[in-house]
């Protein structure tokens, strides 16, 4: 029986250790930098979406990338 992993697909420890070091390094104006750029990306789109109802999108999302 194969062990289920405890990371998501194409994620493993590895880069959940580089993903940690990069935001807890991180300065205030980095993030700051960061945040704004994701703005100004055209292939990203910000919802406002009601906290309640932030599950049923979470699922919503996860069903299509899989």
């Amino acid at each position: 029986m194969k062990k289920e992993s405890k990371y998501p697909p194409g994620w493993d420890e590895d880069r959940v250790e580089r993903v940690l070091a990069h935001y807890e390094t991180q300065t205030e104006e980095e993030a700051v930098a960061e945040d704004e750029a994701a703005w100004e990306d055209p292939s990203q789109t910000f919802i406002e979406v009601p906290n309640d109802l932030v599950p049923a999108v979470r699922q919503l999302i996860a069903k299509e990338h899989r």
